[in-house]
Formats: structure tokens, C-alpha cells, sequence
């Protein structure tokens, strides 16, 4: 059975894999969106307020991050046409492991995640930012980045099967904004008023990216934040990846 799953998960891989091939315009977009945002706050609109020292430093760990939680309308728009074309009811009536169609779609999401994190870490060595963790600290941010994405992929699927139709994704996904932006990824809580700062440190983004600087022995690093880093998504991948499986298996009831 588990040779199934995986078989049939790697064909709807591939199948979301080729989409990019039609769509070329829209993943360049999806690359170049994280990138113009790093450039505009780093050197166009500035920031960085309580930050000491290099703000480059600060900013690049939290743009990883940003870029890990934003980005999701892709997949979510992809689930949501997919289940108004009645493809899914095709696959659902073929002998297809249940779920490989979810599997396949996150499958690719992570793919692109991941080519889009090796982007965004060329562009700022490019800019002169230089991580000190060593090699073993930087695969370790970069993959807190991958399972921040993982679990955020799961909740924007959930979301795209509630929302049911491709025009309210756009509703849905401004959900995220509030996730990406009351963080410290551009600036730290200390210098927020007490209540803001408060949101801004229980967000499990603001965790990721503080692990993440501390991994990359950067500016604003603090040590202790690699577990809540690890467990928050954990905790989110236990409650939204289970409901969004089960949504799918209720589809034809």
C-alpha cells in the first residue's frame, strides 16, 4: 500500500511540476516578489528600529522567513480549480492512493520553496551578507525555513478546500498578511509598543526567524528559540494537516 502512496504521489508531483513549464511568467514572479521586498527594506524604505549594528544582517534571516510564509495563493488557487473542473472527482474515481493528489501539490510547493530560499540566499551574499553558524548552523536554518513553509503549505490547502472556488482565495489569503508582517522580521519587539511586542513574540514566525538568525550567527540572534521554531509548526502541521486530509476524503460523501 505504501508503495502506492508513494507512486501515485510522484505522479501528481510531476504533474504540478509540468505546470510550471506552461507557466513560466508566474513562477518568475513568484522568485522575484521575495527578492524586490528585500531590496526595497533594506536599502529603499529602511527599518530596523532597536537593531544594533548591520541591518542587512537582521533583515535577510526575516525576509527567509517572509518568504516561507507568503506565496501560498499558488497552491491554494491550484487546489481550488482543480476541485471546480472536477479533476479531482476524475482522480478520486481511478485506483489513486487517497491523498496523493494533496501529497503531489505539496510535493511541488516545497520545491519551489526551496529553490525559491537558494534565490533569495544568492541575492544577499550577493549584497554582502555572509552567515557565521557555520555549515551545520546553515543547513539548520534553512531547514526550520522549509518546515515553517511545510506547515503554512498545510493551513493554505485546509483554507483552499473551506474557500471552495478560486475567487475567494484572495479573501483568504489576506489572513496571512497579519502572520508575515506583526513579526520581527524587520524590526525587533523591544522597540514596539507593549501589547504589539507581545503579538509579535508569541508569532511562531517571529520564532523562526530569531532561530534562524541565531543559527546564521547574525545579528539579533537569540539562543532558545530553535525549539519553539521546531514545535510551532509541529503543533500546526497536528491540527490543519489532518483536517485538510480529512476534507479531502469527504469530497464524495
Amino acid at each position: 500500500m505504501s508503495t502506492y502512496v508513494l507512486t501515485d504521489s510522484w505522479t501528481m508531483t510531476r504533474r504540478e511540476l509540468a505546470h510550471w513549464a506552461r507557466q513560466p511568467v508566474q513562477v518568475v514572479v513568484q522568485l522575484a516578489f521575495p527578492v524586490m521586498l528585500l531590496l526595497m527594506f533594506g536599502y529603499l524604505v529602511g527599518g530596523g528600529r532597536g537593531v544594533e549594528g548591520d541591518y542587512v544582517d537582521y533583515l535577510v534571516p526575516g525576509m527567509l522567513a517572509l518568504t516561507m510564509a507568503f506565496g501560498l495563493e499558488g497552491t491554494m488557487l491550484a487546489v481550488t480549480q482543480d476541485l471546480n473542473k472536477g479533476v479531482i472527482d476524475r482522480f478520486r474515481s481511478m485506483p489513486m492512493a487517497n491523498g496523493a493528489v494533496l501529497v503531489g501539490r505539496s510535493v511541488a510547493d516545497m520545491l519551489e520553496s526551496a529553490v525559491s530560499l537558494l534565490v533569495m540566499t544568492g541575492v544577499a551574499l550577493a549584497l554582502g551578507w555572509r552567515a557565521h553558524g557555520g555549515v551545520g548552523g546553515f543547513l539548520g536554518a534553512l531547514g526550520l525555513l522549509l518546515l515553517f513553509r511545510f506547515a503554512m503549505l498545510w493551513i493554505g490547502i485546509h483554507l483552499a478546500m473551506v474557500a471552495g472556488k478560486p475567487e475567494m482565495v484572495q479573501a483568504v489569503q489576506i489572513l496571512v498578511w497579519p502572520v508575515g508582517f506583526l513579526s520581527n522580521a524587520f524590526a525587533t519587539p523591544h522597540s514596539m509598543p507593549g501589547w504589539l511586542g507581545t503579538v509579535i513574540e508569541w508569532n511562531p514566525m517571529s520564532h523562526t526567524a530569531t532561530a534562524v538568525r541565531d543559527l546564521f550567527g547574525g545579528q539579533g540572534g537569540e539562543p532558545g528559540h530553535v525549539w519553539p521554531a521546531v514545535l510551532w509548526p509541529l503543533v500546526l502541521l497536528a491540527v490543519f494537516l489532518p483536517l485538510a486530509v480529512r476534507r479531502f476524503g469527504a469530497l464524495n460523501k
